[in-house]
């Protein structure tokens, strides 16, 4: 063995005149030749390629300056939730009361509507496979609740209908999230009371004749917002142009602009305005439907923030599970449960969450944190608890400072190499193989679906998305020609461009990252 030392960089360097020779040019010679072209040259791009067996840098360019992360956000909150709360934990929603119920079905007292956190009380479809599915009843758990009460012989309620956000704090909104946002179904608002992911589905169609206005129709709840509609129908192949807009505060939603008389019709998902408030008047409604007479009125139970103070994270042990927690409810004597709807395990959403990007449920996730492992159930009970995980993940914590658990916020910052050792530090972790496959799959499902489609990179690329108004980001794990595992972060910030230009050099990047050879262009 000794005889033969002398000889290895010989060797070495006969390999590398060889790859040459077949035109083979190294890593970054070919990410180098993705990033020539001049148009390019005006934004910020932060890259970091790692091997996962030997933990060797493979490729780094400013991997350790600070880039706004957008919904690579997520990899953060998702991965702390799964090490700190536990794949297995579930979600319970109760209807309970600390008054009495006699036997002629008179309650005595208010009737709670008790929200702990569950993101899914709505029409989607789990587990989650391939695209999102919404079957057509978006609030069966509240009518599945309400046909409860119903058995359990409730015919009159001398109280309210209260409907309990309180598990975590009246926080609907994060820092540096943006005014446009909240109209939208990726800003709607945060609430442990959680219905239909928070929005009204608005349908809007052609009216029978050009100068009539268009049919508007909204769902699960059409009482819950006044619509000021203006939207005009106009002759075939004029064009559709559609503004919606709602002020913060307001429950009035005004339309206008014209609809084509041949369009087959437009659905935007909205936010509402407070989600406890919402739930109360749609549960209310719920009961009175079903013959039970509700003498009080409907309100809500918040958590008011400056009631809460955060100090220091208690724990960081993984948690046990909903089951200790499922009837708390901050009385001093136990309700009484009237009806009750327990989630699926945690690990459908964290599916859910970065496959498509859901900016609630992973905003829910975050103050979960709080709740559960930190101090309080908090915006920023939840960033301390993350804080701790990542630095028992050796993320260094001068690379990265986040605002929210989404991504939403344009302050959120983190360098590549952070991502990168996320993604090192969770490949090896007993949750590593579940949080994986909560990831895109290059040209299979999620944000990923019709990206490297039809090409050799298709199912080997697991990445999660991040996109906000210049700026673009994919992050994840990979599998070389050569059969190596890498771990890799593609961030981009600054950038005029058209998202496809700037999505195609993301995706060339990758090609080069897992090809032997230079990625045909």
């Amino acid at each position: 063995m000794r005889r033969t030392r002398p000889f290895l960089p010989i060797v070495c360097l006969l390999l590398i005149s060889q790859l040459y020779a077949a035109g083979v040019k190294p890593l970054p010679k070919r990410i180098a030749a993705v990033l020539s072209d001049p148009d390019l040259s005006h934004g910020f791009w932060g890259i970091e390629v790692v091997s996962l067996p030997s933990g060797h840098i493979l490729y780094a360019q400013n991997a350790d300056k600070l880039f706004t992360p957008a919904s690579n956000t997520k990899l953060f909150t998702t991965a702390a939730a799964l090490a700190l709360v536990g794949p297995d934990y579930k979600f319970h929603t109760t209807v309970e009361t600390a008054g009495t119920l006699d036997k002629y079905g008179r309650l005595s007292g208010d009737l709670v509507l008790m929200g702990r956190g569950d993101p899914n009380l709505s029409g989607r479809a789990l587990p989650y496979d391939l695209r999102t599915e919404r079957n057509d009843h978006p609030i069966q758990v509240l009518e599945n609740l309400a046909d409860a009460l119903v058995q359990k012989g409730v015919k009159y309620v001398d109280g309210d209908i209260v409907a309990d956000d309180s598990y975590f704090a009246f926080e609907r909104y994060g820092e540096g999230w943006s005014q446009d946002d909240l109209v939208w179904g990726d800003g709607a608002p945060v609430s442990a009371l959680t219905i239909n992911d928070n929005v009204v589905f608005v349908n809007i169609l052609p009216a029978d004749r050009p100068g009539e206005r268009a049919f508007v129709s909204v769902t699960p709840f059409a009482d819950y917002y006044r619509i000021d509609n203006r939207i005009i129908t106009t002759p075939g192949g004029t064009g559709r142009k559609i503004f919606i807009n709602r002020e913060p505060g307001s429950t009035v939603l005004t339309l206008w602009g014209n609809m084509p008389l041949d369009d087959q019709g437009a659905n935007e998902a909205l936010a509402i305005e407070d989600p406890a408030e919402f739930a109360a008047q749609l549960f209310r409604s719920l009961l009175e439907k079903r013959g039970i007479s509700v003498y009080g009125r409907q309100r809500t139970h918040h958590t008011e923030l400056a009631s809460l103070s955060t100090f220091s994270v208690t724990s960081l042990a993984p948690s046990r599970g909903g089951d200790d927690n499922q009837f708390r409810s901050g009385q001093m004597n136990q309700p009484l449960v009237l009806a009750s709807n327990e989630s699926k395990p945690i690990s459908e959403d964290v599916r859910v969450i970065n496959k498509v990007s859901q900016n609630l449920h992973a905003e829910i996730l975050l103050r979960l944190l709080g709740r559960e492992k930190g101090t309080a159930g908090t915006v920023e009970g939840g960033l301390e608890v993350l804080r701790g995980f990542l630095t028992q993940a050796n993320v260094p914590a001068d690379q990265y400072l986040f605002y929210d658990g989404s991504g939403l916020s344009r302050q959120n910052l983190v360098t590549p190499h952070a991502v990168v050792q996320l993604l090192r530090y969770a490949a090896v972790q007993p949750w590593g193989n579940v949080y994986r496959s909560t990831f895109p799959v290059a040209g299979v499902d999620g944000s990923l679906s019709d990206r490297f489609k039809n090409t050799k990179l298709q199912g080997r690329v697991n990445g999660k998305t991040g996109s906000l108004g210049g700026v673009k980001a994919l992050s994840g794990y990979a599998k070389t020609d050569k059969g190596e595992q890498v771990a890799f972060s593609i961030l981009s910030n600054n950038f005029n461009l058209p998202n496809k230009r700037v999505t195609d050099t993301i995706d060339r990047i990758v090609e080069a990252i897992v090809a032997d050879a230079p990625a045909s262009k």
